[in-house]
């Protein structure tokens, strides 16, 4: 065995192919494969056009529990290994690390298969044009489903005897592809459009378990979101009744760590209770978000707990010392998925002893023949997960002993559970650092430090934000978009900027942090000189200057994680409201109606983006708050504006004093003076502002909340 960077690979007598010298842990756990793997590159592809052979390209990431099953039962084998090196140049891709080439290539699989997911396999040309799409493969035939011990013969039989066939077809399917993602602008959204996507998670939604659709279910924070926004529009309650439904549901499930805290990625059952137990960092931003916003609105306390547990868990799991946030945990330990999460009915009592061990048990269903099934074998494995079946208050009341007393011991007993846990060996981390997931996570900080008064969380922010601003920059005064190692590199997407930009506005938003705004402000000029289609609006993924592939795309739906696109509709409309620029809500706008068609299809698509056009179809605000930031009065007016949810508003922080710097961005702050030596709140809204006022209780009266 032998660990490098950071990873253990298990060589044996074999020597590294070209992925150890890469810097992605999912590459290097690929570097002793039987496989000749080539990282993505030139020399690859002068391999593939020298020799005439196909490129077999295979995409993943280090916590995809299927990536790890194909990888051990194909890529480590020596029989596959031969059949491959004889027939492809083979590629490895981090999804993670290049989302760019990803994102390409899962269009071509979920355009030919009508599904994707990972791990992607790809067959195609020298010349980057696919002609095989695929996900898992097994490494022999079974259930109709053709093995790689069939399939690289198949191709390589095909690749030499219809030659031109081969190509003709390739060239048709780029073809093919290239005139599909070509987007036409529309009209304006309105109000129908939110009702209609209203309505169609409405009618997805599961009134049993909550969430939308069947399984598996994915949290899909950004919908509770698009949810909460809705009901604050509307005060529909049934839109609040099917946020809080999921969000308990969530909790109470085995998708949540009830021990360490945080979510895993999804369940593959519809009641949140079996996970696939990998940890990704964009869940955990999103999420807590989600908690957070639920519990401005709700108060209650379940949510609070859960969104700071989230926040909690990074801090303590997925923070570097640097500074920035870790892509993940794996979903294996020692090729069992989960195996970090399970336990026996003896290990729990030997830990917690009799008395503590009976209020687990009952309250998380814990059972001696264990309650965890394998997902692929459908068996008992006599170990137990976690999930909630019983309240603090039920048990109590089952137990007839105060409800005081069930959750001191309940947590205590979690809490020597955790620590037990930490002693076992661990999943491997994803220690890659990346610009977008980490601009998600600033700004699940920036609104955990709002809405719970957590200094810590505002720091950790501000750490974070810091490193990404100091460290990942191309010497052109580019963004990038990973580091690891002490290594940053690859050219930043225009989810980098977006998600980033985010990030900062949220950040200037809690401490008032200019250098924040500023640095928003300039990303944003960049993004667009870079990334704006100047013929039909919206952002490519990529830059004007990036690697060329095989067509430029643009990301718009809302997926697991929200679109680049959706989250810069939003900065932009902030934007122009914080420094009162016109211009940047006409580029909102062209935004706008470059997606508009699409989004008229299939609205519950676009949470995200609809979120967006909620803030510009208004009631909006902007609030600037001028005085001393450490008063007790100003102190005072932030905590009552930040404990209500005012989701479409901007704040802007005015110190004291003649010329403030804020002026130089915000010309407009400049004679929003303090009233009386008082804090004072200036509102102004849709365009028109209002009386400036020192009572708190008016400034919440002119926010309607």
């Amino acid at each position: 065995m032998e660990k490098v960077g950071g990873i253990i690979l298990g060589k044996g007598q074999r020597k590294p192919n070209r992925l150890i010298n890469e810097k992605s842990p999912y590459l290097l756990q690929h570097a002793y494969n039987a496989v000749d793997w080539y990282p993505w590159g030139e020399e690859a592809f002068e391999k593939a056009r020298k020799e005439n052979k196909p490129i077999f390209l295979s995409i993943g990431y280090s916590t995809c529990h299927w990536c790890h099953v194909m990888a051990h039962e194909s890529f480590e084998d020596e029989e596959v290994a031969r059949l491959m090196n004889e027939a492809f140049v083979s590629i490895k891709v981090d999804r993670e690390e290049r989302p760019d080439i990803d994102n390409i290539y899962m269009t071509v699989c979920q355009i030919i298969l009508g599904r994707g997911g990972w791990p992607l396999t790809i067959i195609m040309t020298p010349g980057k044009k696919p002609f095989f799409a695929g996900t898992y493969i097994p490494k022999k035939s079974r259930f109709n489903q053709t093995g790689m011990m069939e399939l690289v013969p198949r191709i390589k039989e095909i690749w030499d005897r219809q030659h031109e066939e081969v190509l003709d077809s390739a060239e048709k399917i780029t073809t093919t592809i290239q005139d599909m993602i070509v987007e036409s602008t529309g009209e304006g959204l309105g109000e129908d459009t939110i009702a209609e996507a209203y309505n169609d998670l409405l009618n997805s939604f599961d009134p049993g378990y909550g969430g939308f659709g069947r399984a598996p279910k994915f949290p899909t924070p950004h919908k509770i979101s698009f949810l909460l926004r809705y009901w604050k529009r509307n005060g529909n309650p049934e839109a609040l009744d099917m946020v809080e439904h999921t969000l308990d549901n969530m909790r109470s499930g085995g998708i949540y760590d009830h021990l360490g805290s945080g979510f895993h990625r999804y369940s593959t059952d519809n009641m949140w209770l079996l996970p696939h137990f990998e940890k990704m960092l964009y869940d955990q931003a999103l999420i807590a978000i989600a908690y957070t916003e639920a519990y401005q609105i709700s108060g209650k306390d379940l949510y609070k707990e859960t969104a700071k547990g989230i926040l909690d868990y990074v801090l303590r799991d997925l923070t570097s010392p640097v500074g920035g946030f870790y892509c993940g945990e794996d979903a294996d330990v020692e090729e069992e998925e989960g195996k970090y999460y399970l336990w026996t009915i003896e290990e729990v009592m030997s830990i917690l002893g009799p008395d503590d061990s009976e209020l687990i048990i009952k309250m998380f269903n814990l059972k001696r023949g264990g309650n965890f099934e394998e997902e692929i074998r459908g068996r008992k494995t006599g170990t137990n997960l976690f999930y909630m079946v019983h309240s603090p208050g039920s048990l109590a009341a089952e137990l007839e002993i105060p409800v005081e007393e069930v959750e001191s011991r309940v947590k205590s007993a979690l809490g020597k559970l955790l620590k037990a846990r930490y002693e076992r060996k661990r999943p491997s981390l994803d220690d890659k650092i990346l610009t977008d997931w980490n601009g998600l996570m600033i700004a699940a900080f920036a609104k955990g430090f709002q809405v719970f008064g957590e200094e810590k969380y505002l720091k950790t922010a501000e750490k974070a934000a810091d490193f990404l601003l100091e460290t990942l920059y191309s010497p052109e005064k580019r963004l990038l978009h990973r580091y690891r190692d002490g290594v940053a590199g690859i050219s930043g997407t225009s989810d980098d900027y977006a998600f980033l930009i985010h990030g900062l506005l949220e950040l200037y938003e809690s401490g008032f942090e200019l250098r924040y705004l500023k640095a928003a402000v300039s990303l944003n000029r960049e993004l667009l000189e870079h990334f704006w289609d100047r013929e039909s609006g919206g952002l490519y993924f990529t830059a004007n200057d990036s690697e060329a592939l095989i067509f430029r795309k643009k990301e718009f739906a809302d997926a697991a994680i929200p679109s680049g696109n959706s989250f810069e509709m939003l900065n932009l409309l902030r934007l122009s409201r914080l420094i009162a620029d016109p211009g940047m809500e006409e580029t909102a706008d062209r935004l706008e109606r470059a997606f508009s068609k699409l989004i008229k299809k299939a609205p519950s698509g676009y949470t995200q983006f609809l979120s967006a056009l909620d803030f510009r179809l208004g009631p909006s605000y902007e609030v600037i708050i001028s005085g001393k930031r450490e008063s007790p009065d100003t102190v005072n007016m932030l905590e009552e504006l930040w404990s209500y949810f005012t989701p479409n508003k901007v704040l802007v922080f005015r110190p004291e004093g003649e010329n403030p710097e804020i002026a130089d961005l915000a010309e407009y702050t400049k004679e929003q003076l303090p009233i009386e030596g008082k804090t004072t709140a200036y509102v102004c809204q849709n365009y028109e502002c209002q009386l400036p006022t020192t009572e708190t209780r008016e400034m919440l009266k002119l926010l309607n909340v």
